[in-house]
């Protein structure tokens, strides 16, 4: 009886030393490595952060629609608070003001590039994956200095979200470390050479700051989006029914122009006259203040994707 006990008690503690360095950042960082992730690469380049064109950023990420105070005009109020809800749990979206105590302001431009690349606070402690950092990922390290930049220019605003309320497993936070080393690839956006440079922009747009795909594709049980059924629509992660397909495909965009395109970035209006809503609005707000030259081509982007059958709901 006693040997049966030590065993299993030997493979509880190995369990638990193996979970606990699966789960570490340093675990990801030893296949992903960190080059180009933070400082390192900003300095190379001899980047100066640009808040102007972190502004235009922040309406291409749509820091506003999660991060805003709810309830108040003013979006780039950012205290956080609003609940998204999902299949996991409800998350509280934290503040993103600059607010020393309660928002980013402590945080350092190299902090805000790797939670923006790596989901993981200053601390160490991993973000959940509903902060859609396998987006983040993409963009440049110079795009990211130049949107801490802009945020940084904001208002602070007191006040922290309440703690996310997730049943068991998904309360254990450093669980997540085993879904990055599934889910998160490290990998920057690489320009396509045999592609037009605004195809390219728009590819950059829509597969990085826009984080398109975090909302219109299927995802498995762990919560990833299915490659095959990427920007094909899916459940909405809220439960409020179904988001629509954005591939050039009969049962989503198929037939649209670009221009077609372009006026429901702008304007929110569809080629049938109808006019988004719900989060869509949102995303419109954000996409309209970008010059046009950007919509244009992340109108040109959406068009060239593979297209794809339309999410069904089970009947």
């Amino acid at each position: 009886m006693r040997k049966i006990l030590a065993v299993v008690l030997g493979l509880v503690v190995l369990g638990g030393v193996a979970f606990m360095a699966l789960t570490s950042p340093t675990a990801w960082h030893v296949i992903h490595g960190e080059a180009g992730m933070g400082p390192e690469a900003l300095a190379v380049a001899g980047h100066r952060p640009d808040p102007e064109k972190g502004r235009l950023l922040f309406f291409a990420g749509g820091c506003a629609s999660c991060h805003a105070t709810p309830g108040q005009d003013d979006k780039t109020r950012l205290g956080g608070g609003y609940a998204l809800k999902s299949p996991f749990g409800t998350f509280h979206v934290p503040n993103l003001s600059p607010h020393r105590r309660d928002g980013i302001g402590a945080w350092t431009e190299a902090d805000f590039v790797r939670a923006m690349r790596e989901g993981l606070s200053p601390d160490g402690r991993h973000y959940y994956p509903a902060f859609p950092y396998t987006s983040y990922q993409r963009m440049s390290a110079a795009d990211l200095g130049d949107l801490f930049a802009f945020l940084m220019t904001l208002a602070p605003v007191e006040g922290r979200a309440p703690p996310h309320d997730l049943p068991f497993p998904f309360n254990i936070r450093r669980g997540v470390g085993l879904w990055k080393l599934l889910f998160l690839d490290g990998q920057a956006f690489m320009p396509d050479p045999d592609r037009s440079a605004q195809w390219n922009r728009g590819a950059y747009l829509v597969e990085g700051p826009g984080h398109c795909a975090e909302c219109h594709s299927e995802r498995n049980a762990l919560g990833a989006i299915l490659p095959e059924r990427r920007f094909a629509g899916g459940p909405d992660p809220e439960g409020r029914g179904t988001v629509p397909n954005i591939t050039p495909s009969p049962s989503g965009i198929g037939g649209w122009s670009a221009e077609e395109v372009v006026t429901l970035l702008t304007t929110g209006e569809t080629p049938t006259f109808d006019t988004v809503g719900g989060p869509m609005a949102s995303v419109v707000r954000n996409t309209s203040q970008l010059p046009e030259a950007d919509r244009r081509a992340m109108a040109e982007y959406i068009l060239s994707l593979p297209p794809r059958e339309g999410y069904k709901k089970p009947k």
